[in-house]
């Protein structure tokens, strides 16, 4: 088989459930496309639910303590070998256009940081940039979600060479002038937006590629829709408020969990226990924290920030027609991890494993290959695509990936290769340090250190509001899957060496 184009295209904290093709309410036209033409994996999930973590995952191959960038703020170290430089060495052009978010945003005498400040704002810096990026050959990064202020690198370059000198009026200080209390409307310019800057400078690469007649693997990795919530003219009226519906929590749902779940629902929850805000990496309780008119106002944001990033998708969807090569290309769609916006009374991410969080949207196309208009419930992990791909480009996969080819599963000819996955999430060592286990129909968390934890049957509970970890007939149930968790552990131990000689 020759060796396919590989188009990765992500977008960042999107609910599994905000697609068109599966979601009435919303307007994805472009995957929905993808959803017609390919196949959707409805069991797939992240391996931890917070970004660095999961990004760097999904170019290793490997599990967030294994490949080291454990939580936000951490840095893939640079000698952590990545599906761009193997693939570099088979003969593909490799690309990074959007979020890379490998390293943090301030860095130490040990440890340098590319993205970090004041660097990110040094254009003259990103203006000369042509070194290669964790095995991207190619990169053109920016790091802010809207509005923040973290805005620089080669979008603020584009944004200079397209004409808006006053690009720092929509950016918060201390790099720009918009006003922190703006809700919902972003007043950037459509044009201007980081979608048409991803899609614009993707699609230039596409054409740079089909010249040379090379294979590429390209990664367009958008930022939406991660909050803040903002969006700009005309697609910040797109969606009635008021007719969509909002998802909510259960009364009393959190009474038999972990601590940390019972304060959501307090009135003025306090988690500086646990070195946490109630608002940043616990999110709040909806019904608390929000009145219901700010609620749907959100969630309609939330869903246009989805349907304006699917147009941009549409246009690099589109190139690959105009320049013949989508029958030669694999696209993936996916986001590197989930987002609760109501859902078990939560906002935003955190150190909670519900299907909501940790279950992302997953698409594969590649035509006369990948079956068309398919839903596949075949279990799949954000650390299975650097194996995937490798695979698909006929090279062997490294010892030291945990991840599983999801070859076969992917072109219809296996059924499954996984019967498990497993998600990991700590923020600090001191705080709240978790593991989950998902099997075809149980999930079980378990908590470093403590002697609580959470066990659900995802057939008869779906949606995960009744905890079976304290109740006296499934204790059975809980040591056994306690044994398979052990194994999975075991199983997934990367074997850097191969056995050559018996001594």
């Amino acid at each position: 088989m020759k060796k396919p184009n590989i188009l990765l295209i992500t977008s960042d904290q999107q609910h599994f459930d905000t697609v068109g093709a599966f979601n009435s309410e919303i307007k994805t036209p472009n995957l929905d496309r993808l959803v017609k033409e390919g196949t959707t994996f409805t069991r797939s999930y992240c391996p931890n639910p917070t970004c660095t973590p999961s990004r760097a995952s999904i170019i290793t191959g490997m599990y967030p303590s294994q490949h080291g960038a454990w939580t936000l703020g951490t840095k893939l170290l640079e000698n952590r070998p990545t599906v761009g430089e193997y693939l570099q060495e088979t003969g593909y052009h490799t690309g990074l256009i959007g979020k890379a978010h490998f390293q943090p945003t301030k860095e130490t005498e040990e440890y340098s940081s590319l993205e970090s400040y004041p660097l990110l704002s040094d254009l003259d810096f990103w203006q000369k940039f042509d070194e290669s990026f964790y095995g991207f050959e190619h990169v053109e990064l920016t790091r802010n979600h809207t509005n923040e202020h973290l805005v620089g690198q080669h979008y603020a370059l584009w944004l200079e060479e397209k004409g808006c000198e006053n690009w720092r009026d929509y950016f918060l200080p201390p790099t720009g002038n918009m006003d922190p209390k703006e809700k919902y409307t972003w007043k950037i310019p459509e044009e201007f937006h980081y979608n048409a800057w991803i899609a614009e400078r993707s699609n230039a690469l596409l054409d740079e590629y089909t010249n040379d007649k090379k294979p590429f693997f390209l990664w367009s990795s958008f930022f939406d829709p991660h909050p803040p919530y903002l969006v700009p003219e005309p697609w910040d009226t797109m969606y009635d408020p008021s007719e969509l519906t909002i998802p909510t929590g259960k009364q009393g749902e959190h009474n038999n969990n972990p601590p940390h779940f019972q304060m959501t629902q307090e009135e003025n929850p306090d988690f500086s226990a646990y070195m946490e805000t109630g608002y940043g990496i616990h999110g709040y309780h909806t019904h608390k924290g929000l009145d219901k008119v700010e609620h749907q106002r959100l969630t309609a944001t939330y869903y246009s920030m989805v349907s304006l990033m699917d147009k941009y998708i549409g246009k690099i969807l589109d190139k690959l027609d105009e320049l013949g090569i989508a029958d030669e290309t694999i696209v993936i769609f996916t986001s590197d991890h989930g987002h609760f916006f109501g859902q078990h009374g939560l906002q935003y991410k955190g150190g909670f494993h519900y299907e909501d969080l940790i279950k992302i949207p997953f698409i594969a196309r590649y035509p006369q290959h990948i079956p068309a208009g398919v839903k596949n419930s075949a279990m799949l992990s954000l650390v299975d695509l650097t194996p995937t791909f490798l695979d698909f480009a006929n090279q062997q996969i490294p010892y030291q990936m945990s991840g599983k080819s999801q070859k076969k599963v992917w072109l219809g000819e296996e059924r499954a290769v996984r019967d498990h996955v497993i998600i990991e999430f700590r923020h600090e060592p001191t705080t709240i340090h978790q593991k989950t286990y998902v099997d075809k129909r149980y999930k079980i968390t378990f908590y470093y250190n403590q002697t609580y934890g959470e066990l659900f049957d995802l057939k008869n509970d779906p949606f995960e509001y009744n905890n079976l970890w304290n109740q006296e007939e499934f204790q059975g149930l809980k040591q056994e899957l306690m044994m398979k968790y052990i194994w999975a552990e075991m199983g997934k131990e990367p074997l850097f060496m191969p056995r050559i000689s018996h001594a």
